[in-house]
């Protein structure tokens, strides 16, 4: 976040410099508040740039069997050109390479779903994924196994067969 900041007031200082400079060698033809609107207008631009490019500079750094199922875009009345690019500030992570199975239990696989948001750190929880039946069921802390290393009495939630985060965890996206 304060690399950012930094950037947005480098570019403003730069934009500013170069239209003194600019201004310096045709002054009759360049206005004196031509320079803090140059700055601000860089701000503005540093901000919007950094905010549309947060997404793939964060999906780019994901580690190899990371994919990313979904991805959540939003536009906003202080943002008006959100209404005509929406911005994405979240998404879910699938770690497939990570992915845990049973022998016992081949269409099923336990992985870790991460949740990326804008400003925000990243929270990581298990989900089982019955991939045969379109299912799920999140593994939280104090979750109980039985003998055969299965959840105990898990309390599923179907998905539609469709889901991105499910079609992702199961190896099909």
């Amino acid at each position: 976040m304060i690399f950012e900041l930094v950037g947005t007031v480098l570019a403003g200082l730069a934009a500013a410099l170069l239209v003194f400079a600019v201004r310096r060698y045709a002054p009759e033809r360049i206005p004196n508040w031509l320079i803090p609107i140059a700055a601000g207008l860089a701000m503005i631009v540093a901000t919007i740039s950094s905010e549309y490019g947060w997404y793939a500079r964060t999906a780019d750094q994901l580690p190899e069997g990371v994919v990313v199922a979904q991805t959540v875009e939003e536009s906003a009345v202080y943002r008006p050109w959100t209404y005509l690019v929406p911005l994405t500030t979240r998404f879910v992570a699938v770690d497939r390479a990570g992915a845990k199975t049973h022998p016992d239990f081949p269409g099923q696989r336990i992985v870790d779903l991460h949740f990326y948001g804008r400003w925000q750190p990243v929270q990581s929880i298990p989900v089982l994924f019955d991939c045969t039946r379109d299912r799920s069921v999140v593994i939280a802390r104090g979750t109980e196994f039985d003998g055969d290393g299965a959840i105990a009495d898990p309390e599923w939630e179907d998905m539609p067969p469709d889901d991105p985060v499910l079609r992702a965890a199961c190896g099909e996206a």
